[in-house]
């Protein structure tokens, strides 16, 4: 379908099944694709398997899918941010791979690049390469599951040999996205830090889904400004330049430092 705009969130969600997997875009709370969360949300799928850089806090972003339980397992590199994200994994609720950022980074890129699985230096003589990393707790604090051991080989890189951990690919059943400007063919340009994960996560979906805040007809987007190109995403639903953004930590100076 050449045309994807989808009239609402709800409808562009309504196929996402318990027990899908989510690539979702953002970082701390730039970028959250929120209204395609809460209409996830909203009607109620459970038992998700979700891959992105964090969850949000407590009460925005991933955070509302996990206050409600609807979230199986969490993928991600940061989880600081959010106290019932520490309840659900200390207390057995939740599983948890914590993955350094950089290669789940590369892991949704290469899955949307139809590459299987890459050696990466990061994580060598870890547990991320070793194993043995808690990924789901027993509710008395005993390890229910831990990491397995990843396959580590020695590489000659510019004359020095090297130990890289064999990481493999991520792809997912959908993904969630937000971008600043689309088109009806899912072209989609970002906004500054709104360009970190939601790139890789649209590629990793299996049907990706873009909330835009600005929807424009075809041929109105310069091609060198396109971040993301429209094979990537099948669905695009038009938000509105005035949803709500949150900023998880303000930082100010003190008045006249």
């Amino acid at each position: 379908m050449i045309d994807k705009q989808w009239a609402s969130a709800s409808e562009a969600v309504a196929d996402i099944e318990d027990g899908s997997s989510l690539a979702v875009g953002g970082f701390g709370l730039s970028g959250n694709p929120i209204a395609l969360i809460e209409a996830l949300l909203a009607q109620g799928t459970r038992d998700l398997s979700i891959v992105s850089n964090n969850c949000g806090v407590d009460d925005w972003g991933l955070g509302v899918l996990l206050a409600a339980q609807r979230i199986r397992k969490m993928t991600s590199s940061y989880v600081g941010e959010n106290k019932e994200f520490e309840r659900q994994f200390l207390s057995g609720e939740l599983e948890l791979e914590l993955t350094p950022q950089g290669t789940l980074a590369e892991k949704l890129r290469a899955g949307g690049s139809g590459i299987a699985a890459f050696y990466t230096q990061t994580g060598v003589g870890t547990q991320v390469a070793e194993g043995g990393l808690p990924r789901r707790y027993n509710p008395d604090g005993a390890v229910a599951v831990a990491s397995p051991p990843k396959d580590v080989r020695s590489f000659e890189v510019a004359g020095e040999s090297r130990e890289y951990v064999l990481e493999e690919a991520i792809s997912t059943d959908f993904a969630l996205v937000h971008a600043l400007v689309g088109d009806r063919h899912g072209n989609l340009i970002f906004n500054k830090a709104a360009r970190n994960f939601n790139p890789l996560a649209a590629m990793a979906g299996r049907i990706c889904i873009a909330q835009v805040e600005q929807l424009v007809e075809p041929g109105e987007l310069d091609p060198d400004r396109v971040h993301l190109p429209g094979v990537f995403v099948h669905r695009v639903v038009e938000v509105g330049g005035d949803i709500e953004k949150r900023i998880e930590r303000r930082t100010v100076a003190a008045e006249g430092a």
